[in-house]
């Protein structure tokens, strides 16, 4: 299920309009992807550990979060050294590591850990209904963010669903296992599970209705404007005339 760890907090961070967080980690998120040049990449890593410290993040719960990027970066460091072509850095036996395929490699983790880091401290500090809201007051498409608030609200839903489906299933004594029966019972699981949410979304629909929805979402939340917000869009241009910088002179 979806959680909102980082959301809950005080920082400085977190009182700054979601709406210039979700607009500044997409600037710094193009600016990084295009830079290639390793100074621009230190600084951007050294922004993103800034800003996880400035959002008080829990440290450990940022590992857990970078551990399914590490496991695939674990792999591009076991495959692309020695399988993209280059100069040879080393050679072990009849395997030769290239130089390029090194340095891509380095670039790749640089990048992957930058923006995921950044991304903590900026967009997982809110909850998903503020950024759905926030992607509204962006003119983002409206049915983009329905879709976004809507599942979110109802997804919750759906896995209680699943668990009374599947506490039935075992009061009845069902053990699964490698034949026909099991398959068939799963296959009605999600059957089954289909079908209550297409109903479940249908009474959503009248009752949205009934209470006289007119295409819109309010939200409750106000960020008022604030010298923060006006500090942290200045020091962050700063950062990415920076970084744009290291990448032109490199």
């Amino acid at each position: 299920m979806i959680t909102e760890s980082f959301a809950e907090g005080n920082s400085w961070i977190h009182g700054i309009d979601p709406r210039l967080r979700v607009l500044w980690a997409s600037v710094f998120a193009v600016v990084v992807a295009v830079s290639y040049a390793f100074s621009a990449l230190f600084i951007a890593l050294s922004l993103s550990l800034i800003m996880a410290l400035s959002a008080r993040l829990d440290f450990q719960a940022v590992v857990r979060r970078l551990l399914a990027p590490v496991i695939f970066l674990i792999l591009l460091w076991a495959v692309l050294p020695w399988s993209y072509e280059g100069d040879a850095l080393t050679a072990w036996g009849p395997v030769i590591i290239t130089r390029q395929g090194v340095t891509l490699c380095a670039q790749i983790t640089l990048k992957t850990v930058s923006l995921m880091v950044a991304f903590m401290a900026l967009v997982a500090t809110m909850t998903v209904d503020t950024l759905g809201h926030t992607l509204n007051r962006l003119r983002l498409p409206d049915k983009m963010v329905h879709m976004i608030l809507i599942t979110y609200r109802y997804l919750f839903v759906i896995e209680q669903e699943y668990q009374r489906l599947v506490r039935a299933m075992k009061i009845r004594n069902f053990q699964p296992k490698t034949n026909l029966h099991s398959y068939r019972t799963y296959a009605y699981l999600v059957g089954m599970l289909f079908v209550r949410a297409s109903e479940r979304a249908r009474r959503v629909h009248c009752a949205m209705i009934c209470r006289g929805f007119n295409g819109r979402f309010v939200s409750l939340r106000v960020f008022p404007p604030q010298s923060r917000n006006y500090l942290f869009s200045l020091v962050f241009t700063l950062f990415l005339a920076l970084l744009v910088t290291l990448e032109w002179v490199k």
